[in-house]
């Protein structure tokens, strides 16, 4: 994906609710959030309103009801607001970050498996070391803390 998507934490819920079940009534979204989140109708819907005008949801009216369906694609938003974060760090601290993610999000045997053949196939061409990307300067000028010990 080219286009860089920007969802907020509160939109992240309905477009959960949305991905799960493929398509939603305001009444649906709005009950579910309720009882999750303890959300009012007005929250709900001022989301759902902001979602249809970034144009990650879309609208199709079905009798008295509206009934909205994603336009984008849940892994692929994933995988671009992770990156998005990812770019947001020193790259310094990637694998530890890595690290971290694998150690406490849990797995199947699949994903570890999945994982395991990407990094030998990753290893074959990775470097010693990663070079500082915090500021724009070369990595021997670097002198933020973050990169010590790494």
């Amino acid at each position: 994906m080219n286009e860089k998507i920007e969802i907020s934490n509160s939109e992240w819920e309905i477009m959960r609710i949305l991905w799960t079940l493929n398509k939603a009534t305001s009444r649906q979204i709005i009950t579910i959030l309720e009882a999750k989140l303890g959300w009012k109708e007005a929250t709900t819907k001022t989301f759902i309103t902001r979602l249809v005008s970034k144009r990650y949801i879309r609208t199709i009216k079905d009798q008295k009801a509206y009934i909205y369906l994603p336009t984008v694609q849940e892994q692929e938003t994933i995988d671009t607001q992770l990156m998005t974060n990812f770019d947001k760090i020193c790259q310094k601290h990637a694998g530890m970050t890595l690290a971290h993610l694998i150690k406490n999000v849990p797995l199947t045997i699949t994903d570890i498996e999945r994982l395991e053949k990407l990094l030998l196939e990753k290893k074959k061409n990775a470097p010693e070391v990663l070079p500082c990307n915090c500021l724009p300067i070369s990595q021997d000028k670097c002198t933020c803390n973050k990169c010590d010990g790494i």
